[in-house]
């Protein structure tokens, strides 16, 4: 039941004062048993063209994943579901459920995309424990949103998908969170996530908006890998004047 997991889009830790969220979240790729392949998260629209980009290079067509699984429903974690034809589509039911009932124009909730999820007929309704994939569980860690879930995949090593319980080092590190619906819920998740960690020695924990991480002999959270991240801006009167902003 081993799956091998790798990062496709990786993720970023920050956000802007002019534009808000930044929506740069992780997606990762993962195969294992009985030829399953498995998204985890579907990332933002804005990311589609990238996320298409990135599976060719890993040699895997849309209709060859067999499975996404969302940990929530905000707009930079679920939009690309629909990109995945033949996948079964896994999300935590209650969060489903919470955001269907969402008035339209709520902050974070696509509300069409979350509608449309509502009506698919590949979609499973997650909750805590055996998600139906092989080799993959997952548990409840609210706080970030109102059932945001935890996916495990067994493999050497185990990885740990947390999304945004812990979107970063800083969150895992102070046990706080700087988005939050309800922080004491949200503090506890975060506890909890370390527990699960460390009781999966070697385990790499997957953040929704950081570079993977592993515990060090100290229990620290150390990045694995290089972050790669920058912007071309264009304020000249040629497309040939850009500037590169390196921000990694």
């Amino acid at each position: 039941m081993s799956w091998r997991v790798e990062i496709l889009v990786q993720g970023y830790p920050g956000k802007s004062k002019e534009q808000g969220g930044l929506g740069w979240s992780t997606i990762a790729l993962a195969r294992g048993p009985e030829g399953r392949i498995a998204l985890l998260d579907a990332g933002r629209l804005g990311a589609r063209k990238l996320l298409l980009e990135k599976l060719k290079e890993k040699g895997v067509g849309p209709e060859e994943v067999t499975d996404v699984l969302i940990t929530h429903l905000h707009y930079d974690h679920c939009e690309n579901w629909p990109v995945f034809p033949r996948a079964t589509i896994h999300v935590p039911g209650a969060e489903l459920d919470w955001a269907c009932a969402q008035p339209l124009g709520t902050p974070m909730i696509p509300e069409f995309t979350v509608r449309a999820l509502a009506e698919c007929p590949r979609l499973h309704r997650l909750k805590e424990g055996p998600t139906g994939v092989p080799g993959i569980t997952c548990f409840d860690a609210p706080g970030h949103s109102p059932h945001h879930m935890v996916v495990v995949l067994e493999g050497e090593p185990p990885t740990i998908f947390s999304s945004d319980v812990a979107k970063n080092r800083a969150e895992l590190a102070t046990g706080r969170a700087d988005i939050s619906m309800d922080p004491a819920a949200h503090k506890a998740s975060i506890a909890r996530l370390r527990s699960e960690w460390q009781a999966r020695p070697g385990a790499v924990l997957v953040a929704g908006h950081d570079l993977p991480l592993v515990l060090d002999a100290r229990g620290r959270p150390v990045a694995q890998g290089e972050r790669r991240m920058t912007i071309d801006a264009w304020f000249g009167e040629s497309l040939e004047d850009s500037k590169r902003f390196d921000l990694s």
